[in-house]
């Protein structure tokens, strides 16, 4: 890997913010699974958790219509002018943006019929507190469908960077590592038990997985995807002077098992939680 290949984008930067609805190839397969899961239904007031630049909040809007009312929250301003331009290029009126974080959500207890989350639940700093409040503002018999890729997402990865790291003996970075796996990904059974406890009762939960394939693990590492959303907080698992080194020798073990197998594929697992509310 090229110690100086760029990861560290401004997200406040409105040519990136302008570029990055490319990357919809990694949010559509979580975003198919949800929209078919939503119960679409006149006179609703909805609300999409972690909106992003707009996928699925605008399309949700779109298809329940004008009888509707769908909120977003999201802390990520640029994102939401973005979002504010493709809505009004859209002509979509019944969406009101909301600037804030999802264990703090400014809306009346019991107000909500529909809440949704593509793969922005599992990026809340807060997971508890964040159930809490979906709990208070939404009604009985309200509809609440989230996505989420779990632990076991780019495994292929994370298993060659642990069997460098383990050949180092850097056992401390080791632990680094699958605290960083668990903080941004939490294991189901523990989603699950969060959910029923704040008052849902969980109708179905839905396994499913895609994949990136790649020519090797060169290419991989050069990915825009991963080097806007991944490659920076693993870089941060190391110290600045054993990046290099850590990388390098993942960047070959990956190129290795490339040229046996004919090319890299790194995949990602990921559920859907259709519950409702007691």
């Amino acid at each position: 890997m090229n110690e100086f290949v760029k990861t560290n984008y401004d997200l406040n930067d409105k040519e990136v913010v302008s570029v990055i609805d490319e990357l919809s190839l990694w949010a559509a397969p979580f975003g198919l699974k949800l929209l078919a899961t939503i119960n679409l239904k006149k006179n609703i007031t909805a609300i999409d958790i972690g909106f992003g630049l707009g996928f699925p909040l605008i399309e949700v809007a779109m298809r329940l219509g004008n009888s509707c009312k769908v909120f977003g929250i999201d802390p990520w301003k640029a994102a939401t002018e973005r979002t504010k331009i493709k809505a009004k290029i859209y002509s979509v009126t019944n969406i009101e943006l909301l600037t804030g974080i999802a264990e703090q959500i400014p809306l009346p207890d019991k107000s909500i019929d529909l809440i949704f989350s593509n793969n922005g639940i599992n990026n809340v700093q807060d997971l508890k507190k964040t159930f809490e409040e979906c709990c208070r503002i939404a009604k009985p018999g309200a509809q609440f469908v989230f996505t989420f890729n779990t632990d076991k997402t780019m495994i292929e990865f994370y298993d060659v960077l642990e069997n460098v790291l383990q050949e180092k003996g850097m056992l401390n970075e080791i632990g680094s590592l699958k605290e960083h796996i668990y903080e941004k990904r939490k294991p189901i059974i523990e989603v699950k038990n969060l959910v029923e406890k704040n008052n849902f009762t969980i109708k179905k939960i839905v396994e499913d997985k895609f994949s990136y394939g790649f020519t090797d693990g060169t290419v991989m590492l050069n990915h825009f995807l991963i080097r806007l959303a991944f490659l920076e907080s693993w870089k941060n698992l190391l110290t600045d002077i054993r990046q290099k080194e850590i990388f390098y020798e993942v960047e070959n073990k990956l190129n290795e098992s490339a040229r046996e197998k004919g090319s890299l594929t790194l995949t990602v697992p990921f559920v859907l939680f259709n519950c409702e509310k007691n």
